[in-house]
């Protein structure tokens, strides 16, 4: 029952903070100028910060031992949920402007926004290291199948009519070299100076309210009447909040996989889609509108979903 309160508790802030979110558009207090610095601000400043931090603070370099079957469950389960997830949007048959983002929306779970602070509410700081170990996977993912899904469903990528080489994009993203700096500095086994952690704990805290205060304010735009059930939604819930964590558990077995990482890696698949995907769609002329949706009913099925896993396992 306890653990069970504790999920109900740790969804019911992630709700809180995306109310600000509404209540600053309401109050006019975020506009659209701001809504654009949120966006560029938390993807390409706090969270490069964030990751290096959280590297640091909870991994050794004597744990990347031990992260080489660890890391095959999140690889092995977002692959899955990749392939299935593309398979779905070819079979739903959805607009250009809609199919990357559903597909975006559907194979990656919200670690960075949702996953920590979830995982520390239900298992305490001894839970971030498998965190870390899945939000790595998720998040380079993320910077790079999800982002181009996006790109080439907006109107931005018709715009340009190039194709940017994938390597160079890859590598000169601020989310992507803050992973490469932050494993770097934990292979060579480097400690940054306290006056360097205390700067990067200070931006790093802003990422989660930020992005979820964007997220609020994007329901506000929209409107309560906006926040429908449009083709597509409910299978990728689905997908998101059922099918992952399902590929999870039986990822987790085949791999002998048990204890509190089998329990965080089930948490993690299951959470609803990245924030980011929001920001993303918004960027490069996607249908921001279909993600917000997506990202907004997918977080509210967590409600229900989470405190049942919970209970189960």
């Amino acid at each position: 029952m306890g653990e069970f309160l504790n999920a109900v508790s740790a969804v019911f802030v992630i709700f809180s903070l995306m109310a600000v979110g509404i209540l600053l558009g309401k109050l006019k207090f975020m506009t659209a100028t701001e809504k654009k610095f949120v966006s560029r601000y938390v993807i390409n400043i706090a969270v490069p910060l964030n990751t290096i931090v959280g590297i640091q603070k909870n991994l050794k370099r004597s744990d990347m031992l031990e992260m080489g079957q660890l890391l095959l469950v999140p690889l092995i389960t977002i692959l899955i949920c990749l392939a299935v997830s593309i398979l779905v949007a070819k079979m739903l048959k959805l607009p250009k402007r809609r199919s990357g983002v559903f597909v975006a929306l559907a194979f990656l779970s919200n670690t960075l926004f949702i996953g920590l602070p979830m995982a520390q509410e239900l298992f305490g700081d001894v839970s971030l290291p498998y965190v870390m170990i899945y939000y790595m996977c998720s998040t380079v993912f993320t910077q790079t199948v999800a982002l181009m899904l996006v790109e080439r469903s907006g109107e931005a990528a018709e715009q340009t009519g190039k194709k940017q080489n994938l390597l160079v994009s890859l590598f000169t993203k601020p989310p992507i070299l803050g992973i490469i700096a932050a494993y770097v500095l934990l292979l060579l086994d480097i400690r940054l100076p306290r006056i360097a952690m205390s700067f990067m704990n200070y931006v790093s805290a802003t990422v989660t309210p930020l992005a979820l205060f964007y997220c609020g304010f994007v329901i506000y735009e929209l409107g309560k009447k906006s926040l429908r059930l449009e083709h597509g939604i409910p299978a990728m819930i689905a997908l998101r909040l059922l099918f992952a964590p399902l590929v999870s558990i039986l990822v987790t077995r085949a791999l002998g996989v048990t204890g509190l990482p089998q329990k965080v890696f089930l948490i993690e698949a299951a959470l609803p889609s990245v924030s980011q995907i929001t920001v993303m769609a918004g960027a490069y002329g996607a249908d921001e509108q279909y993600a917000a949706i997506g990202s907004v009913l997918s977080t509210i099925g967590i409600f229900i979903t989470v405190p049942i896993l919970m209970v189960l396992f």
